[in-house]
């Protein structure tokens, strides 16, 4: 099973296409991935991230609409513990 997590560009390094990179926070746990299937994107946007790559663009209601069902399947995973 794959799973892409969304998260937010805090800062971009590079002009390069293929090597640019973004610092993205993950409700602030911060990591580093290669942007280069996403060139159109900004700091401050949403990205969809899986394997070290953003692969897509979204908007923030509906990464914080993500973000708020994986917080929720964490709480029904710790109730069944």
């Amino acid at each position: 099973m794959c799973l892409a997590i969304p998260g937010k560009i805090m800062s971009i390094s590079g002009d390069d296409p293929y090597t640019r990179t973004g610092e993205i926070s993950f409700s602030g746990l911060m990591t580093t991935v290669n942007l280069a299937y996403v060139p159109e994107a900004k700091e401050n946007d949403y990205v969809v991230v899986h394997a070290g790559f953003a692969i897509s663009v979204l908007d923030e209601e509906e990464a914080q609409a993500t973000l708020a069902s994986f917080d929720e399947l964490q709480k029904l995973a710790e109730q069944d513990s």
